[in-house]
């Protein structure tokens, strides 16, 4: 498989450790056979702005990664990227950061049995699924 691209979306106000942390041991020493890129905006912007340019971007992508914490109700946020990412038929699936585990809020859209403990062969595996499915296929 080549080097797949993926999306990180998470709570931008309480989930930004995580996604440093998942990205950096992604990139450092993970059996995990894909790369993160950090394609969150960096400003604050307009609403129809931050659309349009995570639009763009989750485009450009294999997949996306939905880092699922313990606070997912409040993450509107995330329910638009992983709704972006569905309509560009981008496959998503989901890792729970944070304490949070399967009893906790999955936000609007991903499904349960698509997220995952943070273990990085079971990530891999999911990593694997997502290149034959949506427009990998």
């Amino acid at each position: 498989m080549a080097d797949p691209r993926a999306f990180l979306s998470f709570d931008f106000d309480r989930n930004e450790v995580q996604k440093r942390l998942f990205a950096g041991q992604a990139r450092a020493d993970s059996p995990t056979p894909f790369t993160v890129q950090d394609w969150s905006s960096k400003t604050s912007l307009p609403q129809n702005q931050w659309e349009a340019l995570i639009t763009k971007k989750m485009a450009c992508t294999n997949m996306c990664i939905v880092l699922v914490g313990r606070h997912m109700a409040t993450a509107t946020g995330v329910v638009k990227e992983i709704a972006m990412a569905k309509g560009l038929m981008v496959p998503v699936f989901g890792v729970y950061v944070d304490g949070a585990d399967a009893t906790s809020t999955l936000p609007f859209g991903l499904q349960r049995s698509r997220t995952t403990a943070w273990n990085w062969k079971t990530i891999a595996a999911s990593v694997r699924q997502m290149m034959g499915e949506g427009k990998n296929a």
